[in-house]
Parts: C-alpha cells; sequence; structure tokens
C-alpha cells in the first residue's frame, strides 16, 4: 500500500522588522548590505536595508519544510527589491537551493480596518489548517490569530539578535501537526511570546 505524500504547509513571513529593518539614514558604523531607490511623488526615497541576524540561515532550513510566502504591507516598488534581494542572498550561500519564495502579497492585498493593515491569510491558503503567519505586528493577526506566530520586532538594535534561529525547532514540529491551529490557538489563552518556543 502506498502511503499518501504529506501535505506541505505555508510559512507566511512579513518582511519589515521581521526580516529586515530598513531606514532612511545609513547607520555610520554600519554599512548597510541593500540601498533601494523608491519612487515618491517628484523625487526618489533611498532605503539602507538591513537583514535580520541569521535571516538567510533561517529562509534556507524553513523552505525544506514549508512553502515560503511573503505577506508586507509595504508597496511592491520597495518590496521587490527586497525579496529579490533576500532570494538571492540565500541561494548564493545554498547554491543547490530550489527557489526560497513561492509568492508574494503587498499592501494591496491588506485589509483596511481602522486605520490599519491587516492581514487575512485565506487569500493565501483557504485551509487554515495549512498556514501559519509569522510576524512581528499584533495588529497582522486580527482576522486569523489561531495561525499567528508573534515575533518580536527588530530594529537594527541587536546584531547578535537570535530570534529567528530560537523558532526553527518549533517550526520544525508545527509543520508536522494536522492543524496549525491546534498548537498556535493556545495562545490565545496562554499568551506566549516567541521566544518561549525556543528548544531548552
Amino acid at each position: 500500500m502506498r502511503l499518501e505524500k504529506e501535505k506541505r504547509k505555508t510559512l507566511v513571513l512579513d518582511m519589515d522588522e521581521t526580516l529586515i529593518h530598513s531606514k532612511l539614514q545609513e547607520d555610520p558604523d554600519s554599512p548597510a548590505p541593500l540601498r533601494i531607490n523608491v519612487p515618491f511623488e517628484d523625487a526618489d526615497c533611498i532605503y539602507y536595508v538591513y537583514d535580520r541576524p541569521h535571516v538567510f540561515d533561517f529562509l534556507a532550513t524553513v523552505a525544506q519544510w514549508y512553502d515560503l510566502v511573503i505577506f508586507t504591507a509595504s508597496i511592491s516598488d520597495y518590496a521587490d527589491p527586497v525579496i529579490d534581494w533576500l532570494e538571492n542572498s540565500v541561494r548564493a550561500r545554498y547554491p543547490t537551493i530550489e527557489p526560497v519564495i513561492k509568492s508574494r502579497f503587498y499592501r494591496q492585498h491588506c485589509t483596511y480596518y481602522n486605520g490599519i493593515y491587516t492581514k487575512d491569510l485565506t487569500q493565501i491558503e483557504y485551509d487554515l489548517r495549512d498556514v501559519a503567519l509569522l510576524d512581528n505586528s499584533e495588529f497582522s493577526f486580527l482576522i486569523n490569530p489561531e495561525n499567528a506566530i508573534p515575533i518580536r520586532s527588530w530594529t537594527h538594535d541587536d546584531d547578535q539578535d537570535p530570534a529567528l534561529l530560537d523558532l526553527l525547532a518549533f517550526l520544525n514540529a508545527l509543520s508536522h501537526v494536522e492543524d496549525v491551529r491546534s498548537v498556535l490557538g493556545l495562545r490565545l489563552n496562554h499568551p506566549l511570546s516567541a521566544t518561549t518556543w525556543k528548544e531548552t
């Protein structure tokens, strides 16, 4: 009897303050690895983009377990160069890896509610048993709170930040559960920070 192959789940990733941080002024003590120009009215805004510690290893690892999707509240003119850079940086470090980011969602895909942008995960995967959202903003979880994986914001303030690595053991285990909400929903009654999921 042939066993049915386990369906890969989808891990949706926020971008700013989750995977990267960008500034309008470069840190003189820390040159930015990426600079992008974003048209704004009659001029360009220059963003200096910094990668969160361990982000490339994190993406390469979780891509083995999940289909990865970027869902950002930023516009595509800003987000696409950042996502391309993340993708290319991962593949430069891991030449044999397949494309990492499977799809991209931007500000126009967000749900605007009471002055904030939230994220409806049914746009990505109708069956919410198989999708989780890693995000630093609690507002992003308003529509699908049982699919939330919170992570503390990173603003280029800690060059040893371990938060992404701390999640790997948890995400590996989560990829095998039947319904991610059976695990992630527990935080609604017992609030947990991402750091409490660190393997001890």
